[in-house]
């Protein structure tokens, strides 16, 4: 560790610890994306093809059986969710988690829009709720990792194989990241900003076969928007999962997600992006472990996320913190790691497979400049 004034000689060579959108894969460039399918409809031969492309790397990269569904929809992972809880929520009873922002937000979504009388089961930031509390013949909405709190479920052993509720996972910074288990997520969500560090705006939905099943045999008392609709006479519309999207998708940002898929499949797949996450993380973790003014706000290394590292900062406010991320931005030296707005005051730092290691390693003497220049302010 250096001394806390000194300024560091080295800086990340890619500043990039965004938690969405997040750094691009290294070595990318716009000049790089295939742009033949520009200027064409998405449902032109050429199209179709490149939509499909992307969801079977998808399918390949996550080792995903062929009775799941994959679905690139509108909306980023909240039009995913949403998408998911409109159309399959009111057949069973709810119980929503929440422990962080967006857990939240299920449960506001659930219980004042769509009027569930849901069981609601919460933890702080930094923490989960008593997952063997879960009554599992109820649909379960939870976030597989927490991005705001820094907080993950440690698994999937609580999620029983004989479950009579579907398990919807809002899992939009762990795919890509961890080894999910598929068989007991009956929805799950996620977007390209993530992990694969591509664009905002589309979300993709996996659709599990008892997803599937909801989807055929029960409709919802309440109307669905257009971009909701994922039935059509009473069956599955098989092309929304085949490359069909329900409206226009920006082709500019599926050529870039398919840049990022094959990208991670030179880095050897999906456990090679995760074996990145896990690395960036344990260099953060050193960072954290050798000094006494940070600390991880989850706290438990068991639930502790591997991608958005939520750091608590001794002494911090608001302002503390936001003196901090503007010192870096303006050095060049790290951009956008102030914490989310609803989360304790703190740093939160990148961690997923688009970042290199050697540049969360250089962040930590910059941190130590940033809190001391901060404090002295």
């Amino acid at each position: 560790m250096t001394e806390l004034n000194a300024r560091p000689a080295v800086k990340p060579a890619r500043p990039y610890f965004s938690s969405g959108p997040c750094a691009k894969p290294p070595g990318w460039s716009a000049e790089k994306l295939d742009t033949q399918v520009l200027g064409r409809s998405h449902r032109s031969k050429i199209g179709k093809t490149r939509l499909q492309y992307a969801i079977d790397l998808m399918r390949e990269m996550l080792k995903l059986p062929d009775t799941h569904r994959i679905g690139i929809v509108p909306g980023s992972d909240t039009g995913a969710f949403e998408m998911a809880m409109w159309t399959m929520l009111g057949a069973k009873p709810v119980t929503a988690l929440a422990w962080e922002s967006f857990g939240e937000g299920w449960v506001t979504d659930a219980v004042k829009q769509l009027k569930i009388d849901a069981t609601v089961l919460r933890a702080d930031y930094g923490q989960l709720p008593d997952l063997g509390a879960v009554d599992w013949s109820n649909d379960v909405l939870f976030t597989w990792n927490g991005t705001t709190s820094g907080v993950r479920v440690p698994n999937g052993d609580w999620i029983p194989d004989d479950r009579e509720g579907l398990s919807f996972a809002d899992s939009t910074s762990a795919v890509f990241a961890y080894d999910l288990p598929w068989d007991k997520i009956d929805v799950a969500t996620f977007s390209w900003q993530k992990v694969l560090g591509g664009e905002g705006g589309h979300g993709v939905l996996i659709l599990g076969p008892r997803a599937v099943e909801r989807l055929e045999t029960y409709t919802p008392a309440w109307p669905l928007p257009k971009v909701f609709r994922l039935v059509s006479k009473g069956k599955l519309a098989e092309g929304v999962f085949k490359g069909e999207t329900i409206n226009t998708p920006s082709m500019l940002a599926v050529e870039d997600a398919i840049f990022a898929l094959e990208w991670g499949k030179s880095v050897g797949g999906a456990d090679g992006l995760i074996a990145r996450s896990n690395a960036n993380a344990a260099a953060l973790e050193k960072i954290v472990s050798e000094r006494d003014w940070l600390g991880n706000l989850a706290i438990d290394a068991a639930i502790r996320s591997t991608t958005s590292v939520c750091l608590t900062v001794e002494g911090a406010d608001e302002a503390l913190i936001k003196k901090m991320a503007s010192l870096l931005e303006a050095e060049g030296a790290a951009l956008d790691i102030a914490g989310y707005r609803d989360a304790p005051a703190g740093l939160r730092i990148w961690c997923g497979a688009t970042v290199d290691t050697a540049d969360i390693e250089a962040l930590g003497p910059w941190l130590d400049w940033a809190y001391a220049q901060a404090k002295a302010a």
